[in-house]
């Protein structure tokens, strides 16, 4: 494997979750139409933006450990499609699920590639 496909290999799940962090972010922003006070509104948009903070956690920590990303992303997606089975259309989990599976994988993957990325770095 060469120097450009071990970079990308390491950088493309990081940047995804960063992405899907800023994606699910804009499901906050409803907060500010519900008409609360501004403390309410503070109040109610930290705890829409609850999922962010927990993508960011994962990413924080995955940055390290890539293995661990591969597993909780896997695993937030599987939960998102168990806790949304039956309430939403399809596209609500693809959507969703969907960008933490790929990122999820992508994270197991350039877990695999640890060993030629660390020969890359030296």
């Amino acid at each position: 494997m060469n120097t450009a496909t071990t970079r990308i290999l390491v950088w493309v799940p990081r940047v995804l979750c960063i992405l899907f962090a800023l994606f699910i972010s804009l499901f906050a922003l409803d907060v500010f139409d519900e008409g609360y006070d501004t403390w309410h509104t503070l109040l109610a948009l930290l705890i829409h933006l609850l999922p962010t903070w927990i993508v960011l956690a994962v990413l924080l920590i995955s940055w390290r450990w890539a293995w661990f990303g591969g597993v909780v992303c896997l695993g937030l997606g599987a939960f998102y499609v168990y806790w949304s089975w039956g309430k939403f259309d399809w596209t609500a989990p693809a959507c969703i699920a969907g960008p933490l599976f790929v990122t999820g994988i992508l994270f197991w993957i350039s877990w695999f590639c640890r060993p030629v990325a660390r020969k890359v770095r030296r």
